[in-house]
C-alpha cells in the first residue's frame, strides 16, 4: 500500500520529518484499525488550509502532516499486512 516519507516546516520554523499512511489507505486494508484507535468526544475536527490527519508509521500515532509547508514529499511502498488484523 502508499505511504509517504515528508519533510514540512513547522510553526516555529523547524523541520519535522515524518514516515505516515493516509488514513483513507489505511481503512481500505482495515477500516477496523483506525476506529480502534479513535479516542474522543466524537467531535470531527477542523484542521487549517493543507493540513491532513495521517497515522505516522514510526510513533504509531494519529499525527497532522501539512502539506502547505511540504519541503519534499516521496511516495513509498509498504506491506498492508501492517494494518490487517489489527484492531
Amino acid at each position: 500500500m502508499k505511504a509517504y516519507k515528508g519533510k514540512f516546516t513547522k510553526k516555529d520554523g523547524s523541520e519535522r520529518k515524518m514516515v505516515f499512511a493516509k488514513i483513507l489507505d489505511i481503512t481500505k486494508v482495515n477500516d477496523e484499525f483506525i476506529a480502534a484507535k479513535i479516542v474522543g468526544d466524537g467531535r470531527s475536527r477542523n484542521y487549517g488550509p493543507g493540513q491532513e490527519l495521517v497515522w505516522d508509521l514510526e510513533a504509531d500515532d494519529f499525527r497532522i502532516f501539512n502539506w502547505e509547508k511540504a519541503v519534499e514529499v516521496e511516495e513509498i511502498t509498504i506491506s498492508k499486512s501492517i494494518f490487517e488484523g489489527v484492531k
